[in-house]
Protein backbone atom coordinates (compact mmCIF):
# COMPACT_ATOMS: atom_id res chain seq x y z
CA UNK A 1 0.00 0.00 0.00
CA UNK A 2 1.46 3.22 -0.62
CA UNK A 3 1.05 6.62 0.84
CA UNK A 4 -1.56 7.51 -2.21
CA UNK A 5 -3.53 4.76 -1.77
CA UNK A 6 -7.64 5.74 -1.23
CA UNK A 7 -10.36 3.90 -0.93
CA UNK A 8 -14.29 4.88 -1.26
CA UNK A 9 -16.43 3.84 1.98
CA UNK A 10 -20.05 3.71 2.15
CA UNK A 11 -21.83 3.89 5.62
CA UNK A 12 -24.81 4.79 7.33
CA UNK A 13 -23.79 7.23 10.07
CA UNK A 14 -25.98 8.47 12.50
CA UNK A 15 -28.91 7.71 10.52
CA UNK A 16 -27.49 8.47 7.05
CA UNK A 17 -26.20 7.38 4.28
CA UNK A 18 -22.40 8.67 3.71
CA UNK A 19 -20.31 7.83 0.80
CA UNK A 20 -16.28 9.21 1.04
CA UNK A 21 -13.30 8.39 -0.75
CA UNK A 22 -10.28 8.57 1.71
CA UNK A 23 -6.56 7.68 1.78
CA UNK A 24 -6.64 4.20 2.86
CA UNK A 25 -4.96 4.95 5.88
CA UNK A 26 -7.68 7.29 7.41
CA UNK A 27 -8.55 5.84 10.71
CA UNK A 28 -11.88 6.30 12.04
CA UNK A 29 -11.63 8.94 14.58
CA UNK A 30 -9.89 10.91 12.08
CA UNK A 31 -12.98 10.36 9.25
CA UNK A 32 -15.62 11.11 12.10
CA UNK A 33 -13.96 14.11 13.25
CA UNK A 34 -11.72 15.98 10.01
CA UNK A 35 -14.57 14.52 7.58
CA UNK A 36 -17.59 14.22 9.20
CA UNK A 37 -17.32 17.19 11.48
CA UNK A 38 -18.49 14.79 14.47
CA UNK A 39 -16.22 15.95 17.18
CA UNK A 40 -17.92 14.24 19.87
CA UNK A 41 -15.79 11.22 19.42
CA UNK A 42 -12.66 12.58 21.18
CA UNK A 43 -8.85 12.05 20.20
CA UNK A 44 -7.35 10.83 23.92
CA UNK A 45 -4.77 8.05 23.88
CA UNK A 46 -5.40 7.11 20.31
CA UNK A 47 -4.11 3.67 21.60
CA UNK A 48 -7.61 2.72 22.16
CA UNK A 49 -6.88 2.65 26.23
CA UNK A 50 -8.96 5.23 27.28
CA UNK A 51 -12.14 5.01 25.16
CA UNK A 52 -12.85 8.74 24.65
CA UNK A 53 -13.07 7.95 21.05
CA UNK A 54 -15.69 5.37 21.43
CA UNK A 55 -18.85 4.54 18.99
CA UNK A 56 -21.62 1.99 17.87
CA UNK A 57 -20.69 0.01 15.10
CA UNK A 58 -23.61 -2.21 14.49
CA UNK A 59 -24.88 -1.67 17.72
CA UNK A 60 -21.36 -2.73 19.15
CA UNK A 61 -18.87 -0.17 21.28
CA UNK A 62 -15.51 0.11 18.90
CA UNK A 63 -12.36 2.47 19.33
CA UNK A 64 -12.24 4.61 16.64
CA UNK A 65 -8.72 5.14 17.24
CA UNK A 66 -7.16 2.28 16.32
CA UNK A 67 -9.78 0.93 13.46
CA UNK A 68 -9.36 2.16 9.81
CA UNK A 69 -12.12 3.76 8.12
CA UNK A 70 -12.03 1.33 5.14
CA UNK A 71 -13.19 -1.89 8.16
CA UNK A 72 -16.83 0.35 8.78
CA UNK A 73 -17.84 0.06 4.84
CA UNK A 74 -20.79 -1.25 4.90
CA UNK A 75 -21.63 -1.06 8.12
CA UNK A 76 -23.81 1.12 10.61
CA UNK A 77 -21.95 3.73 12.62
CA UNK A 78 -23.47 6.10 15.99
CA UNK A 79 -21.77 8.71 17.53
CA UNK A 80 -22.31 10.76 20.69
CA UNK A 81 -24.39 13.01 18.35
CA UNK A 82 -26.49 10.48 16.96
CA UNK A 83 -27.52 9.44 19.89
CA UNK A 84 -29.83 13.01 20.26
CA UNK A 85 -33.52 12.47 19.03
CA UNK A 86 -33.79 16.07 17.23
CA UNK A 87 -33.04 18.45 20.31
CA UNK A 88 -34.22 15.92 22.81
CA UNK A 89 -31.30 14.14 24.64
CA UNK A 90 -30.71 10.20 24.31
CA UNK A 91 -32.15 8.86 27.76
CA UNK A 92 -28.74 8.09 28.86
CA UNK A 93 -27.30 11.46 27.73
CA UNK A 94 -29.84 13.09 30.04
CA UNK A 95 -28.98 11.01 32.87
CA UNK A 96 -25.65 12.01 33.04
CA UNK A 97 -26.31 15.74 33.00
CA UNK A 98 -28.96 14.72 35.90
CA UNK A 99 -26.25 12.89 38.23
CA UNK A 100 -22.97 14.97 37.13
CA UNK A 101 -21.48 11.81 35.63
CA UNK A 102 -19.17 14.05 34.36
CA UNK A 103 -16.26 16.86 35.23
CA UNK A 104 -14.09 18.18 32.45
CA UNK A 105 -16.79 16.16 29.93
CA UNK A 106 -13.64 14.96 27.85
CA UNK A 107 -14.44 11.22 28.61
CA UNK A 108 -17.84 11.65 28.67
CA UNK A 109 -19.24 11.16 25.22
CA UNK A 110 -17.35 7.65 25.12
CA UNK A 111 -18.45 6.50 28.39
CA UNK A 112 -22.28 7.45 27.12
CA UNK A 113 -22.03 5.47 23.84
CA UNK A 114 -20.50 2.68 26.36
CA UNK A 115 -23.21 2.59 28.59
CA UNK A 116 -25.88 2.68 25.85
CA UNK A 117 -24.58 -0.07 24.03
CA UNK A 118 -24.60 -1.95 27.87
CA UNK A 119 -28.19 -0.60 28.61
CA UNK A 120 -29.52 -2.40 25.15
CA UNK A 121 -27.63 -5.52 26.55
CA UNK A 122 -28.65 -5.57 29.58
CA UNK A 123 -31.73 -3.49 31.11
CA UNK A 124 -30.98 -3.69 34.70
CA UNK A 125 -27.28 -4.40 35.10
CA UNK A 126 -25.67 -4.40 38.67
CA UNK A 127 -22.70 -1.97 39.66
CA UNK A 128 -20.04 -4.57 38.98
CA UNK A 129 -21.71 -5.11 35.58
CA UNK A 130 -21.79 -1.76 35.08
CA UNK A 131 -17.95 -1.52 36.36
CA UNK A 132 -17.22 -4.30 33.96
CA UNK A 133 -19.10 -3.12 31.07
CA UNK A 134 -17.06 0.44 31.21
CA UNK A 135 -13.70 -0.70 32.22
CA UNK A 136 -11.97 -0.05 28.80
CA UNK A 137 -13.18 3.67 29.44
CA UNK A 138 -10.75 6.14 31.37
CA UNK A 139 -11.93 9.15 33.62
CA UNK A 140 -9.23 11.32 35.26
CA UNK A 141 -10.89 13.37 37.03
CA UNK A 142 -13.83 11.22 38.98
CA UNK A 143 -13.74 9.05 40.94
CA UNK A 144 -16.67 6.87 38.82
CA UNK A 145 -19.22 7.10 41.20
CA UNK A 146 -21.23 9.78 39.27
CA UNK A 147 -20.75 7.75 36.37
CA UNK A 148 -22.33 4.50 37.62
CA UNK A 149 -24.90 6.64 38.97
CA UNK A 150 -25.85 8.45 35.73
CA UNK A 151 -25.74 4.86 34.25
CA UNK A 152 -28.45 3.16 37.29
CA UNK A 153 -30.40 6.36 36.52
CA UNK A 154 -30.35 6.01 32.83
CA UNK A 155 -31.33 2.27 33.61
CA UNK A 156 -34.15 3.36 36.08
CA UNK A 157 -35.76 6.01 33.47
CA UNK A 158 -35.94 3.79 30.64
CA UNK A 159 -37.71 1.23 32.47
CA UNK A 160 -39.91 3.35 33.73
CA UNK A 161 -40.41 4.13 30.11
CA UNK A 162 -41.57 0.92 29.08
Amino acid sequence: MSATDTVTIEVTLNGRSVEETLAARTLLSEFLRDHEHLTGTHRGCETAKCGACTVLLDGDPVKSCNMLAAQVDGKELTTVEGLMDGSELHPVQEAFWEKHGMQCGFCTPGFVVSSVALLEENEDPSIPEIRDHLAGNICRCTGYTKIIDSVQEAAKNQQEER
